[in-house]
């Protein structure tokens, strides 16, 4: 179990322990080189989820097929989009090697489906999120603090949208939220916060409605049909997205310094989708080593079951997703989550620390 450091007062400890460059040190020394060597040729894949996002499209537009036929092939490009994110999202972070405009391209074919220019997703992911992970307010990726709902109340209500938030549409939040909380973080935490200065926000807000546009545009030449060839694939593709991203984090405490393994969560799944999702779910092991390729991360996995089977933490993936509708989103203190419009539902965080340990496998 972790050891309590750095406390804000004496109701509130903070969990961790501050050796995660400790550890990405050993890791280094004991893991083989080729581990954390960049793999351009994976580019590959982008080449066969282009032709079933363009030919699924095209069957459901020409073939005058029966309308479960329409639906099986919108799932199937919708879940296309979704793996086509996770790889954009390594090659983004580098993992993949290639030029800074190489990478923009794969990039573009990621996540300007979710109306998120490369450029954005770079500032707001790589630089943002991985360098507060889980800390107070500042992770622009989490509900945050109670102390921001007691300054700001209206806030409360933007809880109730998400997993936990207790009502029938927070079980829509998957379709929907992680390009609707992109453009959130575009329109208005880019604007204040002090971690985007620099960055071009008008710029990335027109490349934003220019691939909104080209959903528009595919919605008006599909008439009918755009339920198939645009809605459901667009909602299929942020559920695949954020069936990973929200079980990452909203189910681990706050912590002092940026250590993966106290901020962080993996999860396990069927090996067909692991391989299916570049093993999105290997998360732990992608927060400590963000440039190294997905293939190589069930390394860092073995690697910290052995030396900190304690410590790392892969819940169940059904199971992450069923507490995360089971749990409120806002921090009470580091390690309890809270309810803002229901304070005195509380959930603690740390038993599930004792009961998902690798080490209790």
């Amino acid at each position: 179990m972790n050891a309590i450091a750095r406390p804000d007062s004496a109701s509130d400890p903070v969990f961790g322990k501050p050796d995660e460059r400790e550890l990405r040190d050993r890791m280094k020394r004991d893991l083989p080189a080729d581990t954390f060597k960049a793999q351009t040729w994976r580019v590959v894949w982008f080449l066969p989820m282009q032709l079933i996002i363009w030919g699924g499209i095209a069957a459901i537009l020409v073939l005058d097929l029966p309308w479960y036929a329409n639906m099986g092939l919108a799932l199937l490009v919708g879940h296309t989009l979704g793996c086509q994110g996770l790889l954009a999202h390594e090659v983004l972070h580098g993992a993949l090697g290639m030029s800074r405009r190489w990478q923009n391209l794969f990039g573009w074919l990621g996540f300007g489906p979710f109306l998120v220019p490369p450029e954005f997703w770079r500032k707001w992911h790589n630089v943002v999120h991985h360098g507060n992970t889980n800390a107070g307010d500042v992770d622009p990726d989490s509900f945050g603090t109670l102390r921001r709902y007691r300054t700001d109340p209206k806030q409360k209500k933007f809880t109730r949208l998400a997993p936990g938030g207790g009502t029938w549409f927070s079980y829509l939040f998957l379709t929907y939220s992680f390009t609707f909380h992109a453009q959130l973080v575009l329109w208005f935490q880019a604007r204040r916060r002090k971690q985007f200065k620099g960055f071009d926000r008008r710029k990335a807000i027109r490349q934003s409605v220019i691939c909104l546009g080209l959903w528009v545009a595919l919605a008006v030449i599909s008439g009918p049909l755009a339920v198939f060839t645009v809605l459901v694939p667009f909602m299929a593709a942020n559920a695949l997205a954020q069936a990973y991203i929200l079980t990452n984090h909203f189910l681990r405490p706050q912590t002092p310094t940026n250590n993966p393994l106290d901020n962080s969560m993996s999860l396990r799944t069927l090996p067909v989708l692991d391989r299916l999702h570049f093993r999105f779910s290997h998360h732990v092991e992608h927060h400590f080593f963000p440039k190294m390729p997905s293939t190589m991360a069930p390394r860092v996995r073995q690697w910290l079951e052995t030396h900190e089977g304690d410590r790392y933490m892969a819940m169940p993936h059904g199971r992450a997703l069923a507490m995360l509708y089971s749990t409120p989103r806002v921090y009470k203190t580091p390690t309890q989550l809270v309810d803002p419009n229901n304070p005195q539902r509380v959930f603690d965080l740390l038993p599930l620390q004792a009961e998902y340990a690798a080490s209790n496998r």
